[in-house]
């Protein structure tokens, strides 16, 4: 790909293409399609559905259940390689959706606009050049009756009356969906292994640990066998509670939910708040401590610091493992739900914000927990996955950077 400077040309081109874009009425690409299943050609287990994420699906199929009305014989026929647009009420953007159905045919709502490609457009281009919805919504806006309020007024015929910026070179347009249809299979599969991986860490966080009245969890390492010990989280932790100024050695970070320790962006930078930055006292922080917020811990204010030396707002109760204690596993385990609601029963206060866990109260709960060994094997395992999922989140993220980046540069 090269880059380009001209108006007329997208900034990130194919470098074989040279000609420059075209403004074409969407009429000229596109025809509407009106015909109806009335001669019920196809049953509600063949109702279809439109979905931004995952394009033309069945609902059965996707959604578990059809959601066709009693008289089929008024829905249209979506066939293979046909268009097809869901309106979005006014008060709400995008205003709808346009894929391609790349599926096999099926019926959808009256309320669905379906459209022929005509030859020389590749349907899928279409699809693409939409899917941004701040594009989708440029090209509607002017088409929109200014009078509706709750709906958008406009007919499936007018919908094509607006003009798009078109490569007229088929292979072109063939080459561009083929870069995207790239793209979204790598983000498919990134997506199903990070949630593939999500599932062995839930699977496991039920299977690895003892269920309620049980002193053994289902499933273990090889090697171990003794039951499980019941002890005060005092014989695993002790509280922490070393106070200094923000240094260059101990940076002020933000501990964040389900994140842990993390540098400050601006929605939890409070330091204009603060008269003297330079010495105010906040709380320190070393790599493996055990931290939590008793106001938010439902939402996941509460785990390891896997960052390293710091210093946080004094609002937060830090630990540090004993010798009996592996710091992996203390995170895993005292993060699960089950110990959370333990937590809860000592917490203080009548309102939000006012909640209090005092750290001698919470060094007073009983958790079961194995042998030291067996706690870093857990805590190992663990921490593994949390690292693939990890690395697979950062390459999901990463790819959806490059979609969108490509998305606005490679057209018009």
């Amino acid at each position: 790909m090269e880059r380009s400077k001209c108006m007329n040309v997208p900034e990130i081109r194919f470098k074989e293409f040279c000609d420059y874009y075209n403004d074409v009425l969407l009429e000229k690409c596109l025809s509407v399609s009106n015909k109806k299943n009335n001669k019920l050609e196809y049953k509600k287990e063949d109702a279809l559905s439109v979905s931004d994420e995952f394009g033309v699906v069945n609902q059965i199929e996707h959604l578990g259940r059809s959601y066709t009305g009693n008289n089929i014989s008024t829905y249209k026929i979506l066939n293979k390689g046909q268009i097809v647009y869901t309106k979005s009420p006014l008060k709400l953007k995008p205003f709808g959706i346009i894929k391609v159905n790349n599926n096999k045919p099926g019926i959808v709502s009256v309320l669905y606009a379906i459209y022929d490609v005509k030859e020389g457009f590749d349907p899928n281009y279409i699809s693409v050049y939409f899917e941004p919805s701040f594009r989708l919504n440029k090209y509607l806006l002017p088409l929109i009756n200014k009078g509706a309020k709750n709906t958008i007024n406009i007919s499936d015929e007018t919908a094509l009356s607006g003009e798009v910026h078109i490569p007229l070179s088929h292979a072109e347009q063939q080459k561009i969906v083929s870069y995207f249809q790239s793209l979204d299979s790598l983000i498919q599969i990134i997506s199903k292994k990070l949630a593939s991986l999500k599932r062995i860490k839930a699977a496991s966080l039920q299977s690895m640990f003892p269920q309620e009245g049980e002193t053994v969890p289902k499933v273990r390492f090889n090697g171990f066998e003794e039951e499980w010990s019941l002890k005060c989280v005092s014989e695993l932790l002790c509280e922490r509670n070393e106070l200094s100024p923000q240094s260059p050695e101990f940076p002020l970070m933000a501990f964040i939910a389900n994140n842990g320790i993390t540098e400050k962006g601006e929605r939890y930078d409070r330091s204009a708040l603060v008269n003297d930055v330079i010495n105010k006292q906040y709380k320190r922080t070393y790599y493996g401590d055990f931290i939590y917020s008793s106001n938010n811990l439902e939402t996941g204010s509460i785990g390891l610091n896997t960052y390293g030396k710091a210093t946080i707002s004094p609002v937060y109760s830090i630990f540090y493992c004993t010798l009996n204690s592996d710091s992996n596993f203390v995170g895993y385990c005292m993060t699960r739900k089950s110990f959370i609601k333990e937590m809860i029963k000592w917490r203080q206060g009548v309102m939000y914000g006012q909640w209090r866990i005092h750290e001698k109260d919470f060094l007073r709960i009983k958790v079961l927990v194995p042998s030291l060994p067996e706690q870093q094997k857990i805590g190992a395992y663990f921490r593994s996955l949390d690292r693939q999922i990890s690395l697979q989140t950062q390459r999901l993220e990463k790819l959806k950077q490059i979609k969108a980046a490509c998305l606005d540069k490679m057209f018009v």
